[in-house]
């Protein structure tokens, strides 16, 4: 539970797992200092798959909805979350995908509407940090993760304009956005650690050959990659426990392959540095910081 810090940050998602699988321990780190912590999961997910051979049962895939919201439930508690807000759309599916076109698709919602939505969170929980996905997404052009941050960059342009949408609430100003990274650094030592094992590495040419955004980079945060792994168990439909890709090394050996979660800044209303170790650097004062600007 937050204390009063007077700090904040609101991490922005499409689907129940995509907490779990991007920026867990950078969020479980904020939350153990107090800072408040929020979740906006926008869809509930009813489109995915079940990947876990265990779950592929009648009653988990005919209520894949409900379960899937308390998969999100257990994993926001691992993670460290204060609060979870669904923004109330529904899984558009994967490109391509018949569920594309329903009218009640995230994809196809109405944009101002669902900025209006995400802004009305942003001014009640006031956070001077927001996450979201990066602006350029030609690796997994899924039509909710696109329309994540089709409707953060606005909703953070408009939060703090007080004639904007007076009904959302009072104005409040977020002052840094952020994308989360997986390096090519991370899975570069993730594919060594297998083979120092012995073992087969899942990370092969599809992951390592492809160009590294490693130079987008502009924020590296200490973690605790324990955290990441447990939130992505909680979400027993969407992830096998025997995937090599997110569970071949042993715990012990995991933990320590490359302990940082990695993000670039997409927009900053303060000078930042070159390379920060804090997403609130800059923010923080020896007192209760205040909350944001408004204009």
């Amino acid at each position: 539970m937050s204390q009063d810090t007077g700090l904040s940050i609101l991490a922005v998602h499409a689907h129940p797992d995509d907490e779990a699988s991007k920026g867990a321990g950078t969020i479980r780190r904020y939350a153990d200092e107090g800072i408040r912590t929020t979740l906006v999961c926008c869809t509930g997910g009813e489109e995915g798959d079940i990947l876990n051979p265990a779950m592929d049962r009648p009653e988990v895939s005919q209520n894949l909805e409900e379960v899937r919201r308390a998969e999100l439930d257990a994993s926001a508690a691992v993670i460290g979350y204060d609060e979870v807000v669904m923004l109330g759309y529904r899984d558009s599916g994967m490109p391509d995908a018949e569920a594309n076109s329903r009218a009640d698709a995230f994809a196809n919602a109405d944009l101002d509407e669902a900025v209006a939505r995400l802004v009305t969170v942003i001014r009640r929980v006031r956070p001077q940090v927001i996450l979201t996905y990066p602006l350029v997404q030609s690796r997994y052009p899924h039509p909710d993760h696109l329309q994540v941050t089709a409707i953060c960059v606005p909703a953070f342009a408009h939060a703090g304009e007080a004639a904007w949408r007076p009904e959302c609430g009072p104005p409040f100003t977020p002052m840094k956005m952020y994308a989360p990274v997986w390096s090519h650094k991370r899975m570069q030592l993730t594919h060594q650690a297998f083979l120092d094992l012995g073992l087969e590495s899942p990370f092969d040419e599809k992951w390592l050959g492809r160009p590294g955004r490693d130079d987008r980079i502009t924020a590296v945060i200490e973690v605790d990659n324990a955290v990441r792994r447990k939130a992505l168990l909680a979400h027993a439909t969407q992830v096998d426990p025997d995937s090599p890709f997110w569970f071949g090394l042993s715990d012990d050996v995991a933990d320590t392959v490359h302990p940082y979660e990695e993000f670039m800044l997409l927009e900053s209303r303060i000078s930042t540095e070159q390379m920060e170790h804090d997403l609130f650097a800059g923010l923080r004062t020896s007192g209760p910081l205040s909350s944001g600007l408004s204009v």
